[in-house]
Order: C-alpha cells, then structure tokens, then sequence
C-alpha cells in the first residue's frame, strides 16, 4: 500500500500488450546477474517472459503514471508461485518493491496459501525475499528456491 514516504504508485491488472514492456524490463534488471552465472542471452532472456506472460495472474506496477514494473501471482497445485517481480532501476530501494510485495504476501496470509519462487544464485533480491519470510527449500548451480509458509 502506498505511503507518503514511498514515491506514487499504482497496481493495475496486466493487459496482453503489457508483454514487450515487461520483456524489456527483464532483459534490464536480470542482465547483470545473468552475466554473472554465464547465462545471458539478448533473445532468450526476453522470450522465457514471452512463452510464461499471463495477464491474468500479473499486476503491473505504475509510479507517477507510467509503467514501473510488475509481479506475477501464479496459482499452482501447492500454492502460488510469485514470479517475473520486476521493477524499474531507477525506482529500486525505494520502498516499493517491499511495499508491493507486502501485498501479494498479506493476500496468501489471508487465504492460508504458501508462496514459493526461485531467484538466481547471488542476486540481491534473495535478501528482499528473506526479509519477508522466504526461507530455501533447494537449489542447483543457477537457482535458489525459496518458500514462504503463511503466518497466522
């Protein structure tokens, strides 16, 4: 929920044009830790997105009226999966990112759903998602999976 602390923004439902945006975001924010791990490819990085993008289960990220970012809230057997959390650069350490995720995890508690994602091996925002209660459940060379159990 936004604050007056927090730059202005908004969440709305994804739409399908929303994809390019949300490919290019992508690309930007996970190019560095790709590199990293070895694994960057310019048309790959971008149409994982395209292949897994359903605007049904994403709400886009607005600050100021534009398009900031966006996070994926996927429905799965044992839970949701939260994915393709991404948000502009310029807008990161900001509050938004935990306020955003504040959210989506406010939403699982309420309805008892445990919340799993995967984040690759060294990147910074495994720290976000500890901060909030995500704990490892495995890992291979280029991911860490992380769970969130619901708090009472």
């Amino acid at each position: 929920m936004p604050t007056s602390t927090l730059p202005h923004w908004t969440l709305r439902r994804g739409v399908p044009e929303d994809v390019e945006a949300i490919a290019e975001l992508r690309a930007a924010t996970m190019r560095p830790d790709l590199e990293r791990l070895g694994r960057y490819d310019e048309h790959r990085v971008r149409q994982r997105l395209r292949d897994a993008y359903t605007p049904e289960h994403t709400s886009v990220i607005e600050a100021a009226g534009s398009f900031a970012g966006c996070v994926a809230l996927r429905p799965a057997e044992d839970g949701w999966w939260l994915e393709h959390f991404y948000l502009s650069p310029a807008l990161q350490g900001r509050g938004i990112g935990s306020a955003v995720l504040r959210g989506a995890l406010d939403r699982a508690d309420a309805e008892r759903i445990p919340v799993r994602l995967d984040v690759l091996q060294g990147s910074p925002a495994r720290r976000l998602y500890e901060r909030h209660g995500f704990t490892p459940w495995r890992e291979d060379a280029v991911d860490v999976f992380l769970v969130r159990n619901p708090t009472p």
